[in-house]
C-alpha cells in the first residue's frame, strides 16, 4: 500500500471500511474475480464500484444497487455486523 493510500485508510471510518471489505468479499464469493466485470454486468460505474470497495465513495443509492445485484437484503448484509 502506498503512503497516500495508507493515509486515506486512516481517515476513513472503520465501519465504512468494514462495509467495503464485505462488498469485496461477497463479489469474490459470487465468482467475480474482477470488480470491473461485476460493475459492467450490473450497470454500475466501474470507478464508482471500485471506490465503494475501497470505502472512499459511498452513496446509499449505489449501495442498494449492489445489494440488489447480489439479491441480498439490508438485514442479510448487516447480519454479521450486529
Amino acid at each position: 500500500m502506498s503512503t497516500g493510500e495508507d493515509r486515506q485508510s486512516k481517515k476513513l471510518d472503520p465501519r465504512i471500511l468494514a462495509i467495503a471489505k464485505k462488498l469485496e468479499k461477497i463479489r469474490v464469493e459470487k465468482g467475480y474475480t474482477s470488480y470491473e466485470n461485476f460493475a459492467i454486468e450490473h450497470g454500475i460505474s466501474r470507478m464508482q464500484y471500485w471506490r465503494m470497495e475501497k470505502g472512499t465513495n459511498f452513496t446509499f443509492a449505489s449501495f442498494l444497487k449492489i445489494l440488489d445485484a447480489h439479491g441480498m437484503s439490508l438485514s442479510e448484509f448487516f447480519d454479521e455486523f450486529l
